[in-house]
């Protein structure tokens, strides 16, 4: 299981950065994707990042505004989010895939629901708003 911290309230034009870790076990192996849901929404893929070369995808709608990483050694992702918008509400997830990011459209991460992404764990709540 995964779990996602980091969440909070942010001013628009705010940043925030989320933590991905993971209990008992190495994320090494795994592409990790991000993911969010807001309320009455469905599940959109945010981010990812392999764990063959590093390789980085990004939703149409936080490319340029946010930036995945990931420290092996603290067997962590982080997400930075800079530019927040009141858009960017919702509750934030992790989850893992063997390797790669799937599926994927040039630099984008189109993963859909991310019903073939695992381990998911609780969420962080992030709220932008003034």
């Amino acid at each position: 299981q995964l779990q996602a911290s980091g969440g909070g309230l942010a001013q628009p034009g705010g940043s925030l950065r989320l933590s991905c870790a993971a209990s008992g076990s190495t994320l090494d192996y795994y592409a990790i994707g991000w993911f969010r849901q807001a309320p009455g929404k469905e599940r959109e893929g945010v981010a990812c990042i392999s764990s063959t070369d590093g390789t980085t995808y990004y939703g149409d709608s936080v490319k340029g505004r946010f930036t995945i990483s990931r420290d092996n050694a603290k067997n962590t992702v982080y997400l930075q989010m800079h530019s927040l918008k009141p858009e960017d509400t919702a509750v934030y997830y992790c989850a893992t895939h063997d390797r790669i990011c799937v599926p994927t459209y040039g630099s984008s991460f189109v993963p859909g629901l991310g019903s073939n992404f695992g381990s998911w764990g609780q969420g962080t709540q992030v709220t932008v708003s003034n």
